[in-house]
């Protein structure tokens, strides 16, 4: 059997101590499958002494993980500390500097830094590898880029992060608030401490932009990601879009605009109940990509935790061991192109749109008024009262199908008014 592929493992948490134990377990399948070994030969991390429930007696420790890339004996590094920036950048650009290749998990750093580091990599023509860094363990970017290859992929949408998923899916079976429900998510490890890049859809945006890359070969685009979050979705809208038959879950969509523009949202959204986003409940991520011969593909499965994240690690460095570890976004840096962000003025659907106002006579007509004005058309409209709560009024409405500049105009003429106890919330219907 031909030499191994020898690795050097920065980041022992969740991910990197599931990997050593995916190496330890199936190092055999492994290299039959790799035509090869696959063996860890060093190690790094910010603290040497915590319990991480492997043997790590086993390798050699660096107390720098940046300092991994310059030794002799290794072949690719492995970077799981996560962020954006940092020493995990560091190590990145220190591996494929080196003439390392690189395995990452660490959405963030593509998503901000994945077009220089892919530059790097083809111009020292090391692999570089980033399939764990968008939902888990669903082999998503190898199908787009090698299953799909054949494809115009016009347009790909779906749920990016678990976290939101399970909190919006638990408010439908239980009917409790978003808070109760965050702090189980919490106590339950679904949710970090701080949930911010979770709740309000930065971590689904990073993996958007990831995907659109690959989609659509265009240079990565995070901050031309419109981004917002759930945290503003109430156990009523819940109520009143599974009245309505729909189930609200945080979607990512993107797609082509106008020539030479590129369409990224992360929103939550009305899903109708005979979709099959509306089917994925808990901690679940799913895609689906739209090629113009394949049709509709769904990829679907646990999109976070060790064992599937690990298990994407691994996918590639198989890949790098075999030598087919391909170009980093489908075609080589230098020929992405650089998509213009898509006015979404333009873009029609139905809106559900949702309203907190102050209890007294006047105020749905006000609501009205700037709807009429705006030029949006009201399908429905339900009123509730919630006396318990100070007497406000929760007002929500479902508009026909129209413009979305239509309904921004609508709003604005609203701001500022001192009927509206907060911001209204506006989630478009899709299907």
């Amino acid at each position: 059997m031909a030499e191994p592929l020898r690795i050097a493992l920065a980041g022992l948490g969740t991910v990197g101590a599931g990997l050593i134990r995916l190496v330890e377990a199936n190092g055999e399948l492994i290299a039959r499958r790799a035509g090869r070994p696959i063996e860890i030969v060093a190690v790094s991390a910010r603290d040497r002494n915590k319990d991480r429930g492997v043997n790590l007696s086993l390798y050699t420790w660096e107390d720098d993980m940046t300092a991994l890339a310059a030794r002799p004996d290794v072949d690719v590094v492995v970077e799981l500390v996560g962020g954006a920036d940092g020493p995990a950048l560091t190590t990145a650009r220190n591996a494929l500097g080196g003439g390392k290749g690189l395995v990452t998990a660490n959405k963030a750093m593509i998503a901000h830094h994945g077009l220089e580091l892919a530059q790097l990599a083809e111009a020292k023509q090391v692999p570089l590898g980033f399939e764990a860094a968008v939902a888990g363990g669903i082999p998503v970017i190898k199908g787009l880029r090698e299953g799909a290859a054949g494809n115009r992929i016009e347009r790909i949408f779906g749920i990016l992060n678990g976290t939101c998923n399970y909190i919006l899916s638990t408010m439908e079976q239980s009917g409790r608030d978003f808070g109760e429900v965050l702090a189980e998510a919490q106590a339950l490890g679904y949710a970090e401490s701080d949930p911010t890049f979770d709740i309000e859809g930065i971590d689904a945006a990073h993996k958007l932009a990831i995907l659109a890359a690959l989609a659509f070969g265009a240079r990565i685009d995070f901050p031309a990601v419109d981004v917002s979050g759930i945290s503003r979705v109430r156990a009523a809208d819940i109520a009143q879009a599974e009245a309505l038959g729909y189930r609200i879950r945080l979607i990512g969509t993107a797609e082509a605009g106008e020539p030479g523009t590129l369409f990224q949202r992360v929103q939550p959204c009305l899903v109708p109940l005979h979709h099959p986003l509306a089917a994925v409940e808990g901690p679940t991520n799913a895609v689906v990509a739209e090629g113009n011969f394949a049709g509709r593909l769904l990829f679907q499965g646990a999109g976070a935790g060790d064992g599937p994240t690990a298990s994407a690690v691994a996918a590639d460095l198989i890949d790098i061991a075999r030598g087919h570890a391909g170009t980093p976004f489908s075609v080589p840096a230098a020929e992405l192109d650089a998509l213009a962000r898509a006015d979404a003025g333009h873009r029609t659907n139905r809106a559900y749109i949702r309203f907190v106002v102050a209890d007294r006579p006047g105020v749905l007509a006000e609501i009205a008024a700037a709807m009429r004005d705006g030029g949006v058309s009201i399908e429905s409209l339900i009123q509730q009262g919630r006396p318990e709560e100070g007497g406000e009024v929760l007002i929500a409405m479902v508009t026909h199908e129209g413009r979305e500049e239509n309904v921004a105009q609508a709003l604005a003429l609203l701001e500022g008014s001192d009927s509206l106890a907060e911001p209204p919330l506006v989630m478009r219907l899709i299907g």
